[in-house]
């Protein structure tokens, strides 16, 4: 990723749980999804749009790719950082990006997923709400700016 490509930028801490190893003592790959989640949910609300208040206004965002990068275990109790970038939106894709790093700085994993937003109701791809593009198109402008 190149920083310049990027909207969007946030970052969440959080600590590895028991429950999140293995018997390796590593973390479960399958968490990373809900690692990564955390911090998209986060990015949106700090961006000023929260999951509940789209799904209020009637639109769903279902994650329609996911792709992850694993570079260095973490492990249970780490303190991990996790950067989300909002690198897009195309129609009714949205693209994010992630890094996570443990509290050594030592990137564990890379990744990115596509969202797509769908119509509650009919759970068909639609365009989305036109305040979220008013946000989106006021990032850009402020990136070009700096």
């Amino acid at each position: 990723m190149k920083a310049s490509e990027f909207i969007f930028e946030d970052k969440i801490t959080l600590r590895v749980r028991y429950g999140e190893t293995d018997q390796m003592g590593y973390v479960y790959y399958g968490n990373y999804a809900q690692y990564f989640e955390v911090g998209r949910v986060e990015a949106l609300r700090n961006l000023g749009i929260s999951y509940k208040t789209m799904e209020e206004e009637g639109f769903m965002l279902p994650v329609s790719e996911y792709h992850v990068k694993y570079r260095f275990p973490a492990k249970y109790d780490d303190e991990l950082t996790v950067k989300t970038f909002v690198v897009g939106l195309s129609g009714p894709r949205l693209l994010f990006e992630y890094e996570i790093f443990n509290e050594d700085k030592a990137l564990v994993a890379t990744a990115h997923t596509t969202l797509v937003f769908v119509n509650k109701t009919t759970m068909r791809p639609t365009a989305p709400p036109e305040n979220f593009c008013k946000m989106i198109d006021n990032m850009r402008s402020q990136k070009h700016e700096e």
